[in-house]
């Protein structure tokens, strides 16, 4: 049996199915029930019942996209601050093969860059690299941090929610799978999207999202937006 609805605000210590049901992650099991450890969100899959943090930090995993800033640079490679208890370092041989060269020519400390996570050891050391379409270093733009398990929510079923941003503010957007997202376009407009990006986070373990999102687009550009075929939003916990 089961005790609580999908999506349901949880906390520690609640029971939320009985032995007919699987334990997921965020979920332990006393007796015969299944409860939630932590603050979260309910998430029913057949019989397998879990818990999605609403506040989690980014677990680096090999292939993610990320958004990095470069904090330290020592003799051969770039340590980088990735949204994330553990911190990344970029090999100087991903960007200068064999040569040796000055690391500063290429990223100082402060440099935003995008950047794919390439291997995760067992202790949580991250190697990124720079190997893929699109990646490298950013010029210009803000950096807005939103909670990662809220990140397919902000991007929307094939990306409708997040470009609806783009369209509207006309801002190149980037979202890296560690909650770091990219902003660049007219000062006035990145504002706007900061603003909408950060309501998202705020209400995105909540129904009817996609209006409010295009009805604040609307009160801050002050103007019509036209709906878009309708698209299903986004269980966050895909």
């Amino acid at each position: 049996m089961i005790f609580v609805e999908d999506k349901a605000l949880v906390v520690p210590g609640d029971v939320l199915a009985d032995e007919e049901y699987h334990t997921g992650r965020g979920t332990f099991k006393e007796g015969n029930n299944i409860c939630s450890s932590l603050v979260g969100l309910v998430a029913i899959r057949d019989k397998k019942i879990s818990v999605i943090p609403l506040q989690s930090k980014y677990i680096p995993k090999r292939g993610d996209v990320v958004i990095g800033e470069v904090t330290d640079i020592r003799f051969s490679m770039w340590n980088l601050d990735i949204n994330s208890p553990y911190s990344g370092f970029l090999p100087a041989s991903d960007v200068f093969g064999k040569e040796k060269r000055d690391l500063n020519k290429a990223f100082n400390v402060g440099d935003v860059l995008f950047l794919r996570v390439v291997d995760v050891d067992e202790v949580k050391k991250v190697k990124l690299g720079l190997k893929g379409r699109g990646l490298g270093k950013f010029r210009g733009g803000i950096l807005i941090y939103i909670t990662p398990t809220k990140v397919p929510r902000l991007i929307g079923k094939k990306g409708s929610m997040i470009n609806m941003i783009k369209d509207e503010t006309k801002c190149d957007i980037i979202v890296g799978q560690n909650g770091v997202v990219w902003v660049k376009g007219e000062p006035q407009m990145e504002r706007v999207a900061e603003k909408v990006i950060n309501m998202i986070e705020d209400q995105a373990h909540t129904s009817g999202l996609t209006d409010r999102v295009r009805n604040m687009l609307s009160e801050l550009l002050g103007k019509e937006i036209e709906e878009v075929e309708e698209v299903p939003e986004p269980d966050i916990n895909e």
